[in-house]
């Protein structure tokens, strides 16, 4: 959201809080298949209001018809990311001028970007969610704990770590290929591209080589097949 990466890796030992994120296979799957358009994810807030509350700009395109219903039209301003689609900026203390008294007063009608927003993305790519402006979001991210029922689950997760790390690591321009550098995108990508780091054939690969696979591999993403199936 035009933040640049803090580059500051999550060190999880630090949070006395622990919340439990599920079960990575699982949650994986659902999240790959939210990226491609398929499916929502279901996030335990809990009483968390971190991503109402860190200055995130929201979204809401013209299939948000509930919300464009509810939400004040002097709270929406014309988008610079597609033609009809408008963005409802955060009030100057940051939090969304849709959450009164701690809760959102909009919540079974709020757009799809905010049931699209998931910050257990950040613990399973091993980052925060940026500086301290995001300091409420990154006190979860820190407490988000997944379970491993398999080791292939665990040399996932591990593999979308690496593939954040590398991320980081090639976003100077370095691998001769363009990243994101912001840390959703990162973990975004990080997810979209895990194979490349499960890939044996690319272990001891140089960074412009590594670099042009996961390009290559982001753009495959949509016609992929899930790599697990969620659990029932």
């Amino acid at each position: 959201m035009g933040e640049e990466a803090s580059m500051n890796i999550l060190d999880p030992a630090g949070s006395a809080e622990t919340v439990y994120a599920g079960p990575f296979g699982e949650w994986l799957a659902q999240a790959r298949a939210a990226l491609r358009g398929d499916a929502g994810v279901d996030v335990p807030c809990g009483d968390c209001t971190g991503c109402c509350t860190s200055g995130y700009s929201v979204q809401v395109r013209q299939a948000d018809t509930r919300a464009l219903a509810v939400i004040p039209a002097e709270r929406l301003l014309e988008s610079s990311f597609a033609a009809g689609q408008k963005t409802m900026l955060a009030r100057a203390d940051g939090s969304c001028p849709m959450l009164e008294s701690g809760r959102c007063s909009i919540y079974s009608s709020r757009p799809q970007t905010c049931l699209d927003y998931d910050c257990r993305v950040f613990a399973a790519a091993g980052i925060e969610a940026g500086d301290a402006t995001k300091a409420v979001i990154n006190r979860r991210v820190r407490a988000w704990r997944f379970s491993h029922a398999t080791e292939d689950e665990q040399r996932m997760h591990d593999a979308v770590r690496d593939a954040a790390a590398f991320i980081q690591r090639i976003g100077d321009g370095s691998a001769g290929v363009r990243v994101p550098t912001s840390p959703m995108g990162i973990a975004v990508l990080a997810i979209k591209v895990l194979e490349v780091f499960l890939d044996p054939a690319m272990a001891g690969a140089c960074d412009r080589r590594l670099g042009h696979a996961v390009v290559e591999s982001a753009r495959r993403f949509d016609r992929m097949p899930p790599l697990l199936e969620a659990s029932h």
